[in-house]
C-alpha cells in the first residue's frame, strides 16, 4: 500500500536550517500529480506550505517565500523541503502529502486544500527558538 515517511525533523535556532525528507513507496514520486508539504501548529489548521507538480512547477505560501524549497529526488523516489532562515513561527508538525488532480466543474486542477490530498505521511516536528 502507498505509503509517506517524513524524516529531517529537529529542534534549531532562528536563523537556521533543515531539510526534510519524505520516502514513498509503491507509487513513484516523479509521476505523482501532485505532491506537498504541509505544517500544524498546536491550535492551529493544517496549512500548505508548498507543492510541486509532475511538471516540476512548484508554489509556496508567502510566509516561506525565498526561504523554502520544495523538490523532488527522482532516484531515491522522495520530496524535500529545503527551509532556511528559520524563524519561531515555522514551528509545527510538518506533513508530506500527494493528490491527484481534482475536478473543479469545468476543468482538472491542482489540488488547493488539504482535503484534496490523497495520501499523507504521519508528519516530523519541527522547532525554531
Amino acid at each position: 500500500h502507498v505509503q509517506l515517511v517524513e524524516s529531517g525533523g529537529g529542534s534549531v535556532q532562528a536563523g537556521g536550517s533543515l531539510r526534510l525528507s519524505c520516502a514513498a513507496s509503491e507509487f513513484t514520486v516523479s509521476r505523482y500529480y501532485c505532491m506537498g508539504w504541509f505544517r500544524q501548529a498546536p491550535g492551529k489548521e493544517r496549512e500548505g506550505v508548498a507543492r510541486i507538480d509532475s511538471d516540476g512547477r512548484t508554489s509556496y505560501a508567502d510566509s516561506v517565500k525565498g526561504r523554502f524549497t520544495i523538490s523532488k529526488e527522482n532516484a531515491k523516489n522522495t520530496l524535500n523541503l529545503q527551509m532556511n532562515s528559520l524563524k519561531p513561527e515555522d514551528t509545527a508538525r510538518y506533513y508530506c502529502a500527494a493528490a491527484y488532480e481534482v475536478w473543479y466543474g469545468d476543468h482538472w486542477g491542482l489540488p488547493n486544500r488539504p482535503q484534496d490530498y490523497t495520501y499523507w505521511g504521519q508528519g516530523t516536528q519541527v522547532t525554531v527558538s
